[in-house]
């Protein structure tokens, strides 16, 4: 905008064209900047946006939260408990039947290992050939080697390559062995230890030697001629007297769904516990009772009137955040239609206020005394929660809870139509805050330039004024 801070040449000095044209300005502006104008309302809309989405993120949690409640496994939970923990390890998935064991431990698995013959002096050359892995397993006495499903892997070796290169070259080949050095006073050794313990995981090394003999002391045939093996074995138990075997230290699923791991042989029974675990369940209904407060409080501070500060919250008064909390605590009223148990508070999820289901505030708690005289019958609080065994999930509280809270959260559910109205009202709110500001842009240039002409105008004139005056007064002299 031009400048009118000097213009006593034609408006006058003391004319604030530049404060006229900011105060037209402004009034046109009026609708965006006064009080609960467009921007003020832009920002309760943005802050109601983000409210409403902090509830869609609760109501998301308390969803998560019936589903344990649903899940056949949140009501399946075991513990698995080992005499001697240190020697024989144990846990159990939910569902296993509660049962006791004895275990015993006769050894542990163990990998197959070799160590060559020393070769010396070290970091020499170890001659060029090929050596040949295979896995497979061990048997007999004298050992027979099986071949297994595993193809075999060929590692060619070079005539001017070290034990160090040989170690990298079979440990790079992927041929179901580690490869080492070990050194001592004698000279270095290629020592090798199977991948996996058992005796299925055993493995054979032959050697293609390039000087034609693989059974002499000299060439790559050192690395299989003349070392030292031990073969691997199993895992070797009793279950109550009963043998039996695994590759690996764990015995996964020898009892149904009980996995028990042995640390170390046994010279006694160790006594293995599995039992019914209650404790998964009351953890799994204090989260819904805190997910449910959780977007009860959020409710209730967006929707308060304080009567101290004559203020209300954010959405003190709005039709939606009131129906969603409203909605919510009916849905805690869900009666099952049969069952020993039929409501929430029969299996102690209460008022905090101790009354009904809803305190004044509706937040929940649960009472210990109701919950453990409930889970007495624990088939019957599972049927409440989650329906009778081979019926549907969504005739017990939490299936129908769940399918309520699924609604809210679809894509064209409670919270999507929220959003969509509030996307509208911004885009309507920027819509008119274009139009303000373009027609105040408009008046401002408009202004601007018509003072502008303005003061070109009282600037020719009082040039034309100072030049008649100044005649007159020639004038006036000449006459006199």
């Amino acid at each position: 905008m031009a400048s009118f801070s000097s213009i006593g040449i034609g408006l006058g000095g003391n004319v604030d064209v530049n404060g006229l044209i900011k105060a037209s300005v402004d009034a046109v502006k009026m609708p965006i900047t006064k009080p609960n104008g467009l921007t003020q309302q832009a920002a309760i809309t943005n802050a109601k946006v983000s409210a409403f989405g902090q509830f869609k993120s609760l109501v998301s949690t308390l969803a998560d939260a019936a589903s344990k409640l649903a899940s056949v496994t949140g009501w399946n939970g075991v513990t698995a408990t080992s005499a001697k923990p240190e020697a024989v390890s144990v846990s159990a998935i939910g569902g296993a039947a509660a049962t006791s064991f004895n275990v015993q431990v006769q050894n542990l698995a163990k990998a197959q290992s070799s160590i060559s013959v020393a070769l010396s002096p070290v970091r020499q050359a170890v001659g060029g050939g090929t050596l040949t892995f295979e896995i497979g397993k061990w048997s007999g006495e004298p050992k027979v080697f099986t071949m297994g499903n595993a193809g075999a892997v060929n590692v060619e070796i070079t005539a001017s390559d070290t034990l160090a290169d040989v170690v990298g070259k079979i440990n790079g080949s992927k041929a179901g062995v580690t490869a080492t050095i070990l050194s001592d006073a004698t000279g270095e050794r290629l020592m090798l230890r199977s991948n996996t313990t058992g005796e299925d995981a055993g493995y054979r090394m032959t050697v293609v030697d390039a000087d034609g003999n693989t059974g002499d002391s000299s060439g790559l045939s050192r690395l299989a001629a003349g070392g030292v093996t031990e073969y691997g074995v199993d895992a070797r138990a009793t279950v109550n007297g009963v043998p039996v075997t695994s590759a690996t230290n764990a015995f996964a699923d020898t009892v149904a769904g009980v996995t028990f791991t042995a640390a170390q042989v046994t010279t006694g029974d160790v006594a293995i516990t599995i039992a019914k675990d209650n404790s998964a369940v009351k953890k799994n209904i204090e989260a819904f009772i805190s997910a449910y407060n959780a977007i009860n409080q959020a409710l209730n501070e967006v929707t308060k009137y304080d009567q101290s500060t004559k203020t209300g919250g954010l959405l003190q008064g709005d039709s939606s955040a009131v129906t969603l909390q409203n909605t919510l605590r009916t849905a805690l009223q869900s009666v099952n239609a049969s069952g020993t148990f039929r409501t929430l508070s029969s299996v102690g999820v209460v008022s905090e206020g101790g009354l009904g289901n809803l305190s004044p505030t509706g937040n929940l708690t649960l009472d210990a005394t109701k919950f453990n005289k409930a889970m007495e019958k624990p088939d019957e609080v599972k049927a409440f929660f989650r329906g009778a065994d081979g019926g549907s999930v969504e005739d017990g509280f939490a299936g129908k809870f769940k399918s309520f809270t699924g609604k809210l959260l679809a894509s064209d559910g409670f919270f999507a139509s929220k959003t969509k109205v509030y996307e509208q009202a911004l885009k309507l709110n920027a819509k008119d805050v274009e139009a303000i500001n373009d027609r105040a842009d408009r008046l401002e240039k408009s202004l601007t330039a018509r003072y502008t002409a303005l003061d070109t105008k009282m600037s020719s004139l009082n040039a034309l004024n100072a030049y008649i005056a100044q005649q007159v007064t020639t004038w006036n002299k000449s006459s006199g």
